[in-house]
């Protein structure tokens, strides 16, 4: 099973194995890592889910979709890295993925 390393906000890291197909935020949410709320259940319809994706890993985590970016503009301190991570799905070749988390989801 791939593995997500979540880092907070704080510099505490959490690594935890995400099943094939699951998201980056459902990883979060399963394993209870603080910092991500995932208030919509992943659906695409907020922001609660905001992560920097670590540089290394972003060209693997593909491209933000229009509602992606949509949904990222009611998010705080949004960088060029930002992705939901309810629209990062785990997969054997992100085994490994670093992602931050922001300061607050709100």
């Amino acid at each position: 099973m791939p593995k997500v390393i979540y880092i907070e906000h704080n510099g505490t890291a959490h690594e935890v194995e995400v099943a094939d197909g699951y998201s980056v935020m459902e990883g979060a949410i399963n394993n209870a890592i603080p910092g991500i709320d995932g208030d919509c259940g992943g659906s695409c319809a907020c922001a609660t889910c905001h992560v920097y994706v670590d540089p290394a890993w972003l060209a693997k985590t593909g491209e933000r979709s229009e509602m992606e970016e949509s949904m990222l503009d009611f998010a705080a301190e949004v960088e060029e890295n930002s992705r939901l991570g309810c629209q990062i799905k785990m997969s054997a070749e992100l085994d490994g993925l670093i992602v931050r988390m922001p300061e607050a989801q709100h």
